[in-house]
């Protein structure tokens, strides 16, 4: 089924939910507006009920103003209030920075999974990253959404081949939809350091998982980058476990996760 939640704010949140059991959500990373998700809410429907969303300023969620972290942690609460009983969470990417900044607020989720969250432990690309966040907001209040998805990509490891490519592509106007939300990923993110006080309050299990191959497109940031966030923030939650998703880039292969997230979310 497809249908739309109000969050606290009056914001209309896009969702569909396939399958039966207990019940999982899926929080989406950057330029995702829960397409990225689908085929893993599929091969996790024989096992769990799945509910999959379009986070606020995505597809037909709607968006309004302010902008704020906790409002996205209130869209998450709106969709916990539709299924019965603690839901487990899944979070990809930035996703994954959402859904522990929803457990730390004390929303009533159970076991969560996150993957690949881009934690920041070099200094030098902390430096890096804190300067796109700078230039993310300036292109962001001039309209320069081409632009502000370059810079995303720039920031991921893309040359300017790569980058002119993209925008030749048919995808292109579709990621420039979603350019604004690239700050709504970094606010979730914050400084890109671990939040290690805030994580020491979540008291969930917590997956910690990162995939076996490197993206060709995100190559240049190092073939440790997100093991080395991993470790970091496993470090940081009072029950973490931590594994590798071996046959799996940035965007996991469901077939190889969906098992993975069904023994342990059974647990």
């Amino acid at each position: 089924m497809t249908g739309f939640v109000t969050s606290g704010d009056g914001t209309a949140i896009a969702f569909t939910r396939v399958g039966s059991g207990p019940p999982v959500v899926l929080v989406g990373g950057g330029l995702d507006d829960g397409a990225e998700n689908a085929a893993l809410a599929g091969a996790l429907a024989p096992w769990f009920t799945v509910v999959n969303y379009a986070r606020r300023g995505r597809g037909d969620s709607g968006d309004t103003a302010p902008y704020a972290v906790d409002r996205e942690v209130d869209d998450l609460a709106a969709l916990l209030a539709t299924v019965e009983g603690p839901a487990h969470l899944f979070g990809a990417s930035s996703g994954g920075a959402l859904a522990l900044r929803a457990a730390a607020a004390g929303l009533p989720v159970g076991r969560i999974a996150v993957y690949e969250v881009p934690y920041l432990t070099d200094e030098p690309l902390r430096a890096a990253w804190l300067s796109y966040v700078d230039e993310l907001g300036a292109l962001l209040s001039e309209g320069r959404r081409g632009d502000a998805v370059a810079a995303f990509m720039r920031l991921a490891g893309a040359c300017d081949p790569e980058i002119a490519g993209a925008r030749a592509a048919a995808v292109w106007p579709s990621l420039e939809a979603l350019a604004p939300t690239l700050a709504y990923d970094a606010a979730c993110l914050g400084d890109g350091r671990v939040p290690v006080a805030a994580l020491a309050q979540v008291r969930q299990p917590i997956l910690v998982a990162t995939g076996g191959s490197t993206d060709p497109h995100l190559a240049r940031l190092g073939p440790s980058f997100f093991d080395t966030a991993a470790d970091a923030l496993a470090a940081a939650l009072p029950r973490a476990e931590r594994t590798v998703v071996e046959r799996s880039g940035h965007v996991p292969d469901p077939a190889e996760l969906a098992p993975l997230l069904k023994t342990f979310y059974a647990r």
